[in-house]
């Protein structure tokens, strides 16, 4: 690492992560994919085992994760200076772009090539937020069917009745010199009681002179106590069963959290991680068996943390201004989780219904505009600060925004293998995870709700076929939605 940080310039850094913040159209795919490119193809800056080790740690923090695996990977090549001037010449080309853009296209009196452009846009907003979350499924749904990281970690299922039916021969029968049961040995069969649980401590245990159970009889459980003793697989499968159980759960709570109260989804995220947290410690604790019980409720930090963050918003709510265009941006810096594209419910109520800084169809327009500039797709929070504040908001906006992801890069960078191997992490964004995927998801209906022309939902439903059955990309969805909001005008239809 040395040797690396001595060769390579903070004038390349500039260049390269520049480069990529031009050309970087696409989201956070293109951005890791041209990230690869550079730093293990083409330089060898980081082998690949490194480099995916840095895209996996940086889906672990809340926030832009391509934004902070550009701040990460600049970090490992020249420290704290590196990962300044890489960080910064990755966001501002694409912020230069879209306050221009927000210049133009929130102007109080736009042209009306421009308004149908806009309205074309963002009426294909709603089909990218769907298509997003759809996305996002499969990795969010095979996590939630992996061991915690504690069972991966020892290469064992967490509970003890689960170890004990796939240990050797008890010390009764290895000691007498007899192999188990014959039932137990060769017919497939979970051990009987009296080889498999010979414990004096145990009520109703036998020595190794007992009668051998038939065949018959040890396939049968006779109390509620062996009919919960289980086979590793047969174990893992009914965690798997409660864990994506919990999943839907969590999906279903986050997508009614953002189809209708976006304001306080953080809390919902938040309530959902450390119930998962909860649960998989409660589970994690060897122990014998007994009677399942009900997952405990999260306690302690959650409702610190919730009457923090109420306090918050009630404050800020009641001083508007500044303050609230900053307290918007830091919630979509410091307290996404999910991807980019769970920043529209964090944003929406607030910049539409609470402070009024803009129009519905003005933020689906600000919404397609992070869509179709390179750079990070949060950069929307600085089309909300323009609306809010002008240039001055927007810029405002967009650095609080990008702060904390500089912040987790430069103060915690070399505790990441630590934190990407930690378990309470990993249950949390267990939780976290499908409560984001669902807001993405509920998010698609208030957009869709603010349509204000009949052919924009003719625009909807293409772009719906265009992402969601050709499976084709979200640039060119929302380009082609604006260029059919041009021939609209261009036809004579209402573009205002």
């Amino acid at each position: 690492m040395a040797q690396e940080l001595e060769r390579v310039s903070l004038a390349v850094i500039a260049r390269e992560w520049g480069r990529i913040g031009c050309i970087g159209f696409g989201g956070p795919p293109a951005h890791i994919a041209l990230l690869r490119t550079l730093c293990v193809r083409d330089r060898r800056w980081l082998t690949g085992t490194e480099f995916e080790d840095s895209v996996a740690v940086c889906n672990l923090l809340p926030g832009p994760a391509s934004t902070q695996l550009a701040i990460y990977c600049a970090w490992r090549l020249r420290g704290t200076a590196g990962a300044l001037v890489g960080g910064l010449c990755f966001i501002v080309p694409g912020l230069v772009v879209i306050l221009a853009l927000a210049v133009l296209f929130l102007a109080a009196r736009p042209p009306g090539w421009v308004s149908g452009a806009a309205l074309g846009a963002g009426a294909a907003v709603p089909a990218v937020a769907v298509a997003a979350a759809v996305a996002l499924v499969p990795a969010s749904w095979r996590r939630a069917g992996q061991p915690p990281a504690s069972a991966r970690d020892t290469g064992r299922s967490p509970p003890a009745s689960t170890r004990d039916t796939g240990r050797s021969p008890p010390a009764s029968a290895r000691d007498t010199g007899r192999s188990p049961p014959e039932s137990a040995g060769h017919a497939g069969l979970p051990p009987p009681e009296s080889a498999g649980d010979a414990s004096p401590s145990r009520p109703g245990a036998r020595d190794a002179d007992a009668p051998r159970a038939s065949p018959r009889d040890a396939g049968a459980p006779t109390d509620a106590h062996d009919a919960d003793v289980r086979t590793p697989d047969q174990h893992d499968a009914q965690r798997a069963r409660l864990a994506h159980a919990r999943w839907g759960g969590y999906l279903v709570a986050g997508a009614a959290s953002g189809a209708l109260v976006g304001p306080w989804l953080v809390l919902m995220l938040i309530a959902c991680g450390l119930l998962e947290v909860a649960v998989q410690t409660r589970r994690s604790r060897p122990r014998p068996p007994a009677r399942p019980q009900p997952p405990a409720r999260p306690q302690g930090p959650a409702r610190p943390a919730g009457a923090l963050l109420l306090a918050v918003h009630t404050g800020v709510l009641a001083a508007g201004g500044l303050a609230a265009v900053a307290w918007v941006a830091f919630k979509v810096g410091a307290l996404s989780y999910g991807g980019g594209f769970v920043i529209i419910p964090l944003m929406q109520h607030d910049a539409v219904l609470t402070y009024h800084w803009m129009s519905a169809g003005q933020f689906l327009t600000a919404v397609a505009l992070g869509q179709v500039t390179p750079g990070p797709v949060v950069q929307t929070v600085a089309v909300v600060g323009y609306a809010a504040a002008g240039v001055g908001g927007g810029l405002m906006a967009s650095a609080i925004a990008f702060a904390p992801s500089f912040a987790f890069v430069l103060g915690g960078g070399r505790y990441f293998d630590r934190l990407r191997r930690n378990g309470g992490v990993q249950a949390f964004l267990t939780g976290a995870g499908p409560a984001a995927i669902g807001a993405i998801a509920g998010a698609a209906i208030p957009l869709g709700l603010s349509l204000t022309h009949v052919w924009q939902v003719g625009v909807l439903a293409v772009a719906a076929i265009w992402l969601l059955a050709a499976r084709r990309g979200v640039v060119t969805a929302i380009v082609g939605g604006a260029l059919l909001g041009v021939l609209t005008f261009l036809a004579g239809g209402p573009v205002t």
